[in-house]
Parts: structure tokens; sequence; C-alpha cells
């Protein structure tokens, strides 16, 4: 029992982690178009600015997904589940959670060929700033892997314990 709640405590960690990366991520797109911004008024020029804040979107973007799930940030057309008895419901939120987490996995497959290949060939970037592919790549593949866990997770959850881990908001609730 001791393992599983260590275990719990890691994924939970892992999912916070990420969000804060994804926000730290958020953070450096504002620093980058502030530099920018910057270095047009004083008439210099800030190669790959543009590239760089996209770079950061996508991480913030993929960091951000597990976090938001258990959060209940993701949009879930609850109205469905709403209208069905408990073992009905049970299974449809099982059911969706299994395709979620197969196509989550399957996505996580090709980002990482994706990336590798990007690593095998120097694959760089079409922009000023010549980056290579794989790094911001990377990123994305690791924003995906979390998500995917966290999609195995909440599948796990509802399989053995009969419910999802996801916060369900204040206004979503209400029905439920």
């Amino acid at each position: 029992m001791a393992l599983l709640k260590g275990v719990r405590r890691g994924l939970d960690a892992l999912y916070l982690m990420a969000g804060i990366l994804a926000a730290l991520s958020l953070i450096a797109i504002l620093v980058l178009i502030v530099v920018q911004m910057l270095a047009r008024w004083t008439g210099e020029v800030f190669p790959g600015a543009p590239d760089y804040a996209g770079y950061a979107m996508a991480a913030a973007s993929f960091l951000a997904f597990a976090n938001a799930l258990n959060r209940g940030s993701h949009i879930r057309v609850s109205i469905v589940l709403n209208a069905l008895r408990p073992g009905a419901r049970r299974i449809l939120d099982i059911w969706c959670f299994a395709v979620g987490t197969a196509v989550m996995w399957y996505f996580v497959f090709y980002a990482y060929r994706f990336t590798f290949w990007s690593w095998k060939f120097n694959d760089i970037s079409q922009g000023q700033d010549r980056t290579p592919l794989w790094i911001p790549q990377s990123v994305m593949l690791l924003g995906a892997v979390i998500l995917a866990i966290a999609l195995t997770d909440h599948l796990v959850s509802l399989i053995f314990k009969g419910q999802h881990r996801i916060i369900r908001d204040a206004d979503e609730s209400h029905g439920a």
C-alpha cells in the first residue's frame, strides 16, 4: 500500500511539474516578445525570436495537457454521461478513456519516431534560428508521454476504483 501511495504522489508531482514547466514556457513567450519589441524600438534585430516563441508555445501546450486533464480543464461532453445511469456511465467513461489512452500512446510512438529521425538526420529549422528540430520536438514528446501516462492513470483508476481522478469544475458537478 505504501508503494501505491508513493506512485500516486510521484504521478501527481509529475503532472504538477509539467504544469509548472508549461507556465514557465508561457513566461518565456512573454519575455521573447518583449525583447523582440525592445530590439525593434532600438533598431536592432533579434533573429529567430518568432521561432523560439513558437517552440515555447508548443512546449506550453503539450506540457500543460496532463495537468489540465487532472483539473478538469479539457472539454468533456458530460451531458450524455450525466443522462446515463451509473453503470452505463462507467462503461462509457471506460470506453472513452480507453480510446483516448490508445490514441495518445499511438501518438507518442510516432512522435518518438519523428523526433528520433530529426535527430538522426540533424534536421534543422527553416528559420533564422537554425535550431536542431529534435530539441523542441523532444519537449513536445515529453508532454505527450506525460499526457499518455495521465490518461492511463485515469483509465486504471476508473477500472479498479470505479471513478477517474479528474477534479470536476463546480458548474459541471451540479448534474452529476
